[in-house]
């Protein structure tokens, strides 16, 4: 087999399983593939290519003892520069922590690894995960930002060099890169994956997602992260939603979908507004529009209070040591964030839980929400990594959402649909998810 690193994670996994393909002749095209475009996408801050194919063999030789192996046995991953990991540096995108080093994995890259994963590599985070662009660049356009600040991930999935990869979201930084780069990205529900080892920015914000090619692998690597973890207070001891079985599962009727424009709706480019009234349109009587009303609004301005002020909070250490190496952009949320009254904070909190709640009796009524993951295409240029709005108040209530890569924006680049459900009702997400895709693909092949 040739060009393997085009195979799904699925088809990758079944493939090395039944020894029809090796781990290591995988990693090899992964590596063929980064060495082919990696000069000019930089989705990488290390890697280290004997390194994998080491690892690659040991789970060629694994596989061959007759041992138990797990369900990304041979699967190569790239793992954002905020997760610890053991055999490669952290750095957090920034200077400040070049070169720093840990002795220990952080609990998802273990869960990983214990699935059988190899670690290809650490992609490259904008600067503590926030704004700051690194040096990536969009596979389907160098002169356009990837998004961010999962920069490196979103794009290295995108560009065929890895088929999954890890990422964060505290305001759009899954959901936005994945529109742009036009691949699946899935924020879980807050608290269904453990944080435990990687850069805190916001406690109450922070969620760990993956990217990937296809629903069905981002479900396969999310199955695999998922759980309870000791170390982060806000994982639970909930059962683990079966998400794989469920992303091929056909509804028991066609779901009906709430088509919510939301806070960010006047920021989208005109284009972006029109694809979207084109898709209603095309959905025709599963979509059912909903205003929301001007008080949710309010949630970009409450997220940005939390989010700042919790940015100042746990950067203090770093801002104070080294501020001059600081990006502008930063050091200015950092002196806002330093300035929330402990009031509005605490107000922005309760409003989250309000928020959160508030959606619930929407879902007696819809399946799931149906609203824009980004307000354009990547935009051209690499000095931002563009408005992340779209995301912030699914993200602010905590509740689980997909960007799926099913439009074009005016320029014929990827354009995200974002599905969004309750608050635990994740499984359901990617049936629903499924069922969008396929429908939507139906029309298309009739059309």
């Amino acid at each position: 087999m040739t060009n393997l690193n085009l195979l799904s994670a699925a088809e990758a996994a079944r493939s090395i399983r039944e020894g029809e393909s090796s781990a290591e002749d995988l990693v090899q095209d992964c590596l063929d593939r980064i060495a082919e475009i990696d000069d000019t996408v930089h989705a990488w801050t290390s890697f280290d290519a004997e390194y994998a194919l080491e690892q690659a063999r040991a789970s060629d030789s694994h596989r061959r003892s007759g041992a138990p192996i797990g369900p990304l046995h041979g699967v190569p991953v790239g793992v954002k520069d905020i997760f610890d990991t053991k055999d490669f540096p952290t750095q957090y995108g920034s200077p400040l922590h070049k070169g720093r080093k840990t002795t220990k994995d952080a609990s998802v890259v273990a869960q990983l690894r214990q699935a059988g994963a190899i670690v290809l590599g650490k992609t490259v985070s904008a600067e503590f995960a926030v704004l700051s662009p690194g040096p990536t660049t969009n596979p389907h356009d160098p002169a356009r930002t990837p998004g961010g600040s999962s920069s490196g991930s979103a794009a290295a999935v995108a560009a065929g060099m890895v088929p999954l990869a890890l990422g964060t979201q505290t305001n759009g930084s899954i959901i936005r890169p994945a529109s742009y780069c036009g691949v699946v990205g899935y924020k879980p529900t807050f608290g269904l994956v453990s944080r435990h080892r990687v850069l805190q920015t916001s406690r109450n914000l922070d969620h760990v997602g993956v990217f990937a090619r296809s629903i069905e692998d981002a479900a396969l690597m999310a199955e695999v992260i998922i759980g309870y973890d000791e170390h982060d207070p806000d994982t639970s001891l909930a059962p683990r939603p079966d998400l794989v079985a469920k992303a091929s599962e056909e509804p028991p009727m066609p779901p009906k979908l709430a088509y919510i424009k939301g806070p960010a709706w006047s920021q989208c480019e005109p284009a972006t507004q029109e694809a979207f009234a084109e898709l209603s349109e095309a959905l025709g009587d599963r979509v059912e529009g909903v205003d929301l009303g001007p008080v949710y609004d309010e949630a970009l301005e409450w997220h940005r209070i939390i989010m700042e002020a919790d940015i100042a909070k746990n950067l203090a250490s770093d801002y104070q040591q080294g501020a001059d190496q600081f990006s502008l952009g930063l050091s200015a949320m950092i002196e806002r964030g330093r300035k929330v009254h402990a009031v509005d904070y605490n107000l922005a909190v309760d409003r989250m839980a309000m928020f959160a709640k508030a959606f619930e009796g929407m879902f007696e009524d819809f399946d799931a929400i149906i609203t824009p993951a980004a307000t354009s295409e990547a935009p051209l240029g690499l000095e931002s990594t563009g408005n992340p709005a779209c995301a912030t108040l699914w993200t602010f209530a905590g509740m689980p959402a997909l960007s799926l890569p099913l439009m074009q924006g005016e320029a014929g680049l990827p354009l995200g649909v974002q599905l969004v459900a309750a608050r635990g009702d994740d499984a359901r997400l990617f049936r629903n998810a499924s069922w969008l895709t396929n429908h939507l693909d139906h029309l298309t092949s009739e059309a």
